[in-house]
């Protein structure tokens, strides 16, 4: 396909569902909750479908599996995922550690990058036993570090970012389908 026939029908495709990407700890489910709602899209959690996939919890596909297998997973629930329409879904923090899962979620959907500083999420976070990476000594070390290699591939993608740090869920779901609107994609 030729490069503008190529730039036409991504675009054409492009934005039919709206894909939340971000740190652990940002407020990805509970906002695609509440934007899916407004939009009467469906909502999905990849972590979730991952688990209803596999029958297991995503702490035990770790353990049995490690970060490879558990990568290898959502890679594929990724790719099925983003092929469906009026959907929003909230991804795993770590979903962009990988080349495929950043190219189907650029080109399949209207990306939304839930931007919070690392020490609200670790706050957000530090409770939290369902979390696997981080359930270490320092879990505000591993977050740091998670942060310093994922952000620049969160920005990249991005076609929104917005702050979630002292912004309700309602004024984030708002300023999501202001930008939707300005783009005709809803």
């Amino acid at each position: 396909m030729e490069l503008m026939s190529q730039i036409y029908y991504n675009a054409l495709m492009h934005k039919e569902s709206i894909f939340l990407v971000g740190p652990m700890g940002a407020g990805k489910s509970t906002v695609g909750r509440l934007l899916a709602e407004k939009l009467a899209y469906q909502f999905v959690d990849s972590d979730h479908e991952i688990e209803a996939r596999t029958g297991a919890a995503i702490s035990m596909i770790f353990d049995i599996e490690g970060e490879a297998g558990f990568r290898e997973r959502e890679e594929q629930v990724i790719d099925d995922l983003t092929q469906r329409t009026e959907t929003v879904l909230a991804t795993g923090g770590g979903v962009v550690e990988r080349e495929v899962n950043r190219q189907h979620l650029r080109s399949r959907g209207f990306v939304v990058y839930l931007k919070s500083p690392v020490e609200a999420l670790i706050q957000r976070t530090k409770h939290d036993r369902n979390r696997p990476l981080l359930q270490t000594e320092n879990p505000a070390e591993v977050l740091r570090g998670l942060m310093v290699r994922r952000e620049p591939w969160y920005i990249e993608m991005a076609d929104l970012v917005i702050e979630t740090q002292q912004v309700s869920v309602h004024r984030v779901v708002k300023q999501v389908i202001d930008r939707l609107i300005e783009e005709n994609i809803v």
